[in-house]
């Protein structure tokens, strides 16, 4: 169910329609202010070849996804929000940040939970093949006590701040071999969700 792709290519269907769902959920639904190409296509900065996606896919199109950026480059927390964390934002090869969760509205809520579910045992299996220890990420204050309630090893980085009336909080989950038990203990984690091991974007 989950394809692991490195880099992006729009001749790849899945990928295509990946950036057209962001479109729809971040910038028409949630209104945010991030670049659009050919007005069907969110796609920022931080998407290239050395962005890798996860992508959960039904008939060949895209119904989940989440991309991880190494935050041994610039990545969405030290470049754009650094003042989210008390510190330093934490780098380094076995680091790696979680960005662009998308979950498109038309699933309903119980089948985005379950590609949600789906995704984060994916990238949990993923992190573990490729020696990340730990992920960051930025994401409104209310989530962040959804995400730290999953069952992980999870911390906020720094107080909560303002950006554009919105509240956004940073934090760390640090991985370990107990995580999926972790996550099985809440409902959250199955194994076996990656269909499509790390490939090169056609």
């Amino acid at each position: 169910m989950v394809h692991i792709l490195q880099g992006y290519s729009l001749s790849d269907a899945r990928m295509a329609t990946m950036f057209a769902d962001r479109k729809s959920l971040f910038v028409d639904l949630m209104r945010w202010s991030v670049p659009v190409v050919d007005g069907r296509y969110e796609i920022d900065q931080f998407d290239g070849p050395d962005a890798t996606y996860l992508i959960a896919v039904e008939a060949g199109a895209h119904v989940g996804s989440m991309r991880l950026l190494s935050t041994g480059r610039p990545h969405i927390l030290d470049t754009v929000f650094p003042d989210l964390c008390d510190g330093t934002p934490p780098v380094g090869t076995t680091i790696a940040e979680i960005t662009r969760l998308c979950l498109p509205c038309r699933l309903g809520a119980a089948r985005r939970l379950h590609v949600r579910n789906r995704l984060i045992s994916a990238m949990v299996d993923h992190a573990a093949v490729c020696g990340v220890t730990a992920l960051t990420g930025v994401v409104t204050s209310g989530f962040l006590a959804q995400i730290m309630a999953m069952g992980w090893r999870c911390d906020r980085l720094g107080q909560p701040c303002d950006h554009d009336g919105v509240s956004l909080a940073a934090f760390r989950i640090d991985l370990d071999a107990d995580t999926p038990d972790r996550l099985a203990a809440t409902g959250i984690y199955t194994p076996g969700a990656i269909v499509a091991p790390l490939a090169q974007a056609a």
